[in-house]
C-alpha cells in the first residue's frame, strides 16, 4: 500500500499597502465596493448580493455599509489605511458608504465623482408609469 504524501498548507503573503483606491458603483439596484492597491490591482470587492441582501434591500444605504465593512474586512491583510475614492452612478448607497469607509478605520484623501455622463447618446428609455 502507498503511502499518503501529506501536503503542507502555505499560509498566503499579503503584500503591505498603506494606500490604495477605492471604487464605489451604486445603482439604482445595488451597490459594489472595490478596494485595489495604486496601480489598481483589486485587493477586495464586495456586493449587496454577495452579502446575503436580496430584491430591493440591495439597494438601500444600510447595505452599502454592510458592503463596505465586508470589502474592509477582506482587505484587512494588505494594511490599507489611506484610500482614493472614486464614486459613478445615483443609487442610494453612494452617501452611505463613503460614511462608512471612514467609520471602518479607512482614511479617505480625496473623493472624485466618475459617473459616466452621455454627450448625447442613444435615446433614453422611457419613464415607468407607476
Amino acid at each position: 500500500m502507498a503511502k499518503k504524501v501529506i501536503k503542507k498548507k502555505k499560509k498566503k503573503v499579503f503584500k503591505q499597502v498603506s494606500s490604495g483606491k477605492a471604487y464605489i458603483k451604486a445603482t439604482y439596484n445595488n451597490t459594489i465596493v472595490t478596494l485595489a492597491d495604486p496601480s489598481g490591482n483589486v485587493l477586495s470587492w464586495s456586493s449587496a448580493g454577495l452579502c446575503g441582501f436580496r430584491g430591493p434591500k440591495k439597494a438601500t444605504p444600510y447595505a452599502a455599509s454592510v458592503i463596505v465593512k465586508d470589502a474592509v474586512s477582506k482587505a484587512g491583510g494588505y494594511g490599507l489605511r489611506d484610500v482614493h475614492v472614486f464614486v459613478r452612478g445615483v443609487g442610494s448607497g453612494r452617501e452611505s458608504a463613503i460614511r462608512s469607509l471612514n467609520a471602518n478605520g479607512i482614511n479617505i484623501l480625496s473623493i472624485k465623482d466618475a459617473t459616466p455622463i452621455p454627450h448625447n447618446g442613444p435615446r433614453a428609455p422611457r419613464p415607468r408609469r407607476m
